[in-house]
């Protein structure tokens, strides 16, 4: 059902639900974090307001940016190889990973979090094939 659902729907349209889908859930991610991390840097008042608007736009904006990059980054793969595997998955999730800490300038960091991405995104599918 999956190879009909991608091969039917543009790349686009797949990269913009995701952006929507997980930005939603780093707001979330940045509301119920951000302020116990306010309080724990000793914050009160207007500081604790900006620091937790800041924290939960940045939240959102990193988890929409490492969504929409996979997504556009496997869907394109999957069209231009013309197959669905581990590999488009693969390399969907080093892309999203280095996109994310590419920030940092670090090349360890890019490539640590590449991988890590990577992994986790291999793993997530597979279990979801197997299902």
């Amino acid at each position: 059902m999956e190879e009909e659902f991608t091969a039917v729907v543009p790349c686009s349209s797949l990269a913009v639900d995701s952006v929507l889908r997980f930005a939603t859930a780093g707001l979330f991610w940045g509301f119920c974090s951000a302020p116990y991390d306010a309080r724990k840097r000793g914050l009160t008042g207007t500081a604790q307001a900006s620091f937790v608007a800041k924290s939960v736009g940045k939240f959102g904006f990193q988890s929409g940016l490492v969504a929409g990059v996979f997504a556009t980054t496997r869907c394109g793969l999957q069209k231009y190889r013309k197959r669905n595997d581990p590999l488009n998955t693969l390399i969907a999730g080093a892309v999203a990973g280095a996109a994310v800490a590419a920030q940092t300038r670090n090349w360890n960091n890019i490539i640590g979090v590449a991988c890590l991405v990577s992994a986790f995104s291999v793993a997530a599918d597979h279990i979801s094939r197997a299902n």
